[in-house]
């Protein structure tokens, strides 16, 4: 039985306990991990292992002995509820074993997970569980979540209320982030608004989005950007206090100017061009950064871009000249740009 889409999901985050059996298989071993671990959560609930009703079966250990599945699948648990035989790193090789445990099942048995790396579509263990009348075969393929799994991570977190903004927010960043990272911001997230019933807002994504970059740095380049020459000298002090290196300031403040050089001209308009930026920018900063782009016409910023590259040039090459300094000069004249419009 072949599941996808949303029924898949569905059946994920609660597996019938009907089905002797599924298989979940895909390229990504990450996304694979994230959904075994919640169907084995919503199978066992949060005592499961502790209570001894899931049973780890490497496929190694079923190559040199394929009883233990069978045996595993029929044995008496010491705790009450469900159990769950979990078969890790499947192959074809195991594709006769199990089609036999599935067979031999009744309710009331263990049932049976199995994962699999990517899986061809003449694999023979793929073939068993498409073709098994109550078994799922359940494909996970490495695109990034939609509105409805995201709703429904954040929904387990206590978050119902979530604005447009947030979800706009929250699906870039399910793009931009590897599931595992996208996964524990959003526990971030829940933890954020723990006991607060207001909507999502995306300050709030904003705040437990993974830092990149220190936040001074962030504030000499919206100073330079927004035309406050008076703030980047003190703001360059405080960062040279900080030990930044001088490649590494002109390395952030190109990537910066490069975003609003994308937004400004973008076919679409700048807020197209912001949505469209990798990594995503979000909230607050999002909106300040489409802010800066009013502050210059696109041949401004690529005379801002052009003194960039040759500021970077200068850091790397054997001058002399103080190249914190260089740096300052660079903002400097940057922030003359933006005022000049």
């Amino acid at each position: 039985m072949k599941l996808s889409g949303a029924e898949a999901g569905r059946f994920l985050a609660a597996p019938s306990p009907a089905a002797p059996g599924f298989l979940i298989y895909g390229t990504d071993p990450m996304r694979v991990a994230i959904k075994r671990s919640e169907a084995i959560q919503a199978i066992l609930g949060p005592q499961g292992e502790a209570e001894m009703r899931l049973t780890r079966l490497p496929a190694a250990d079923l190559r040199r002995d394929g009883a233990l599945l069978t045996d595993a699948i029929k044995a008496t648990g010491f705790f009450p509820g469900p159990r769950l035989v979990f078969v890790e790193e499947a192959g074809d090789g195991l594709a006769p074993l199990i089609l036999q445990a599935l067979a031999g099942w009744k309710p009331g048995d263990a049932q049976v997970l199995v994962t699999a790396g990517q899986l061809a579509a003449k694999s023979a263990l793929r073939k068993l569980f498409e073709a098994h009348p109550s078994a799922p075969c359940i494909a996970i393929y490495d695109d990034p979540p939609g509105q409805a799994e995201i709703e429904a991570q954040l929904k387990k977190a206590g978050l119902r209320d979530i604005s447009p903004g947030a979800m706009r927010d929250l699906m870039a960043l399910g793009r931009a982030l590897d599931p595992g990272d996208f996964r524990q911001t959003l526990e971030k997230i829940g933890l954020f608004k723990w006991g607060d019933q207001s909507p999502l807002a995306s300050e709030e994504v904003a705040a437990c989005t993974p830092a990149t970059v220190e936040a001074e740095v962030d504030d000499v380049l919206h100073a330079a950007a927004e035309g406050r020459m008076s703030d980047v000298a003190t703001l360059m002090r405080r960062l040279e206090a900080q030990g930044i290196a001088p490649v590494t300031l002109a390395i952030r403040t190109l990537q910066h100017f490069r975003a609003l050089h994308a937004a400004a001209t973008d076919p679409g308009g700048a807020a197209s061009g912001m949505a469209k930026l990798r990594p995503p920018v979000f909230g607050p900063r999002r909106d300040r950064m489409l802010r800066q782009v009013q502050n210059f016409r696109p041949e401004r910023l690529e005379e801002a871009l052009a003194a960039i590259t040759d500021t970077d040039l200068t850091l790397r090459s054997s001058t002399k000249a103080p190249t914190m300094a260089l740096v300052e000069r660079l903002l400097l004249r940057l922030s003359a740009l933006a005022r000049a419009r």
